[in-house]
């Protein structure tokens, strides 16, 4: 299995566009196959001392692919790019952490 934390830093004042362009995205890449889990993630306010500082501009999306050769797939899927020319404006920065369960 292969887990992927994307951090995706949006323009000031524009997470919720972003998010909905995000939600419409979700059932697409849910039907992909290899697709275990898909969803964006938002910071929420707690009084756990080791959290980071609420970030209002980043989004989470945490995913989860059966396998590496998936999330390739994903990553070239013509959804994915009708998608990233919708946010392109939107989208400061994007850094991902590609993950595997340790053994």
């Amino acid at each position: 299995m292969i887990i992927v934390i994307a951090t995706v830093e949006v323009a000031n004042g524009k997470r919720e566009e972003f998010l909905s362009h995000f939600r419409e995205l979700v059932p697409k890449v849910e039907e992909e196959e290899g697709c275990l889990e898909y969803g964006p993630t938002v910071d929420v306010t707690t009084n756990i001392a080791a959290q980071v500082e609420m970030r209002p501009s980043i989004v989470t999306i945490v995913e989860r692919w059966e396998d590496l050769e998936a999330l390739e797939m994903h990553l070239v899927a013509p959804h994915m790019l009708e998608y990233r020319g919708k946010v392109k404006d939107l989208v400061k920065n994007v850094s991902l952490q590609v993950l595997e369960p340790a053994e």
